[in-house]
């Protein structure tokens, strides 16, 4: 059996799992905790990774290996290879002045949506290079290379020989701000503008191009190493998406995307024109506030998870007219960054457990329901919905997400897909295959009930009555 490993750098943890290579049966696997924080130092995540591999049995055995990770992520590197400062992650909004500036000062939100896809928001790389520049010059002066966070993990897998080396696929790209998925291209210009000087930026490779083998001490040794992916490329590739297939995912953000063969470039920035880890497009929303949602709402009423979902089945749909607005930690889509959460509709009726987890698990829903909608807009075909990520392990959530989101949907079993797509990504390099191998994945359920357009339009009735945060 030949066997390849998959990695899962997430915001919260890092995941390793191990998998035979032809067939992709799950042989172990292992995990490890990120600190908290919307800044790290990426050496933690080199920490998690020795961890999680060391939890799985170790990788001397894989005959390759692939990472998948948290997009957006600013990792600047100074001439030696060092870092120059912890990196901002995709859910640090301190860059939303910056985001504003670009899109104004560089053409406005049409010109970005040609140009590289997607208009800026606080999420991307290119605004936090800017934050950095605006606010730590003698920083960002020290930047001689600009990675992500795959990246820099598949450098240091290969030994870290070097800021030149440095290697990244379309997909994770496409989520900087300063890369064309369209041309296929670098826009170097975006890059100075923001950075305020130019800078070393990974080679793209293709999508089952080989980043060169892993070096002695760097967990195993010679093992092939795949380019890696964005996480939630490494999720589609993961479940297996083709076009038609819209992927809801529900964890520490929440995502809705499409594979699709041709770019997108939405104007309204609702839509980012993203590259998959195929060769083909994945156009998508995100939002920040997701799992966490429920995580939050079953803290404010003292019960766990489980009761949570239990209890928000006991409401109507609608839950009687409350709403919750689930901009916890701002928003990204919509692009709101100093947002507040709201609950809206509060009577003596609905002034219960019940109708708030209700209101909870709608209103998360609600918000994703809005990204299906846009990217229909921009011209996705929807045949089929595949709902993933640890949300979607909610009882309740699977039950009500068919009614609010307008399609059946398709449960996969509970997996770290991303770290699956990494490793089918490390199964296809391996292989020379023109296609990555064709796993089977068992144990699909599906999910069907009425739509409940009234709940969404509720929702649409308050969804912008909210407040900026207090300064």
């Amino acid at each position: 059996m030949t066997l390849v490993a998959g990695v899962d750098s997430s915001t919260q943890s890092c995941k390793v799992v191990i998998r035979d290579a032809e067939t992709g049966v799950l042989v172990r696997e292992g995990r490890a905790a990120h600190p908290e924080g919307t800044e790290i130092d990426p050496a933690h995540w080199w920490t998690a990774l020795v961890a999680a591999a060391d939890a799985a049995g170790g990788l001397d055995d894989v005959a390759a290996v692939a990472v998948g990770a948290q997009q957006h992520g600013m990792v600047l590197l100074d001439e030696a290879g060092d870092v120059v400062r912890p990196a901002l992650l995709w859910n640090d909004t301190r860059s939303a002045p910056q985001a504003e500036r670009l899109t104004a000062e560089l053409g406005g939100p049409g010109a970005w949506a040609q140009g590289v896809g997607s208009v800026p928001v606080a999420s991307f790389t290119v605004t936090k290079l800017a934050w950095v520049a605006d606010h730590e010059p003698d920083a960002a002066a020290r930047v001689a290379g600009v990675c992500l966070p795959h990246d820099w993990l598949t450098w240091k897998l290969a030994g870290a020989p070097g800021v030149g080396a440095l290697v990244t696929d379309r997909g994770d790209a496409s989520g900087t701000g300063y890369y064309s998925p369209r041309e296929g291209t670098y826009r170097r210009d975006l890059l100075a503008a923001a950075l305020g000087h130019d800078a070393v930026l990974p080679r793209v490779l293709g999508p089952a191009e080989a980043a060169g083998t892993t070096a002695a001490g760097a967990l195993t040794a010679g093992a092939l190493l795949g380019p890696g992916t964005g996480d939630n490329m490494a999720a589609a590739l993961g479940v297996g998406a083709e076009p038609g297939d819209v992927i809801v995912s529900i964890g520490t953000s929440g995502v809705v995307s499409a594979v699709a063969p041709v770019p997108a470039a939405d104007p309204s920035g609702t839509v980012a024109g993203f590259a998959d880890a195929t060769g083909r497009y994945l156009p998508l929303v995100c939002t920040l506030n997701a799992a966490r949602v429920l995580d939050a709402t079953a803290r404010m009423l003292g019960v766990d998870l489980e009761r949570l979902s239990e209890l928000a089945l006991q409401a109507p749909a609608g839950a009687g007219g409350l709403v919750l607005v689930p901009y916890l930690e701002g928003e990204r889509t919509p692009n709101r960054p100093e947002a507040t959460g709201a609950l809206h509709g509060v009577r003596l009726e609905t002034a219960g457990p019940a109708h708030v987890a209700r209101a909870a698990v709608e209103g998360l829903l609600c918000g994703l329901a809005d990204g299906l909608d846009a990217l229909a807009a921009n011209g996705a075909t929807i045949q089929r919905v595949l709902l993933v990520g640890g949300g979607a392990r909610s009882t309740a959530l699977r039950a009500i997400a068919p009614s609010v989101l307008g399609h059946p949907v398709l449960v996969p079993p509970p997996g770290e897909y991303v770290a699956d797509g990494a490793a089918r990504q490390a199964a296809w390099v391996l292989s020379g295959a023109d296609a990555p191998p064709a796993w089977a994945i068992e144990g699909t359920e599906s999910f069907e009930a009425d739509p409940t357009p009234a709940v969404r339009e509720r929702y649409a009735e308050v969804r912008d009555l909210t407040a900026r945060r207090p300064h």
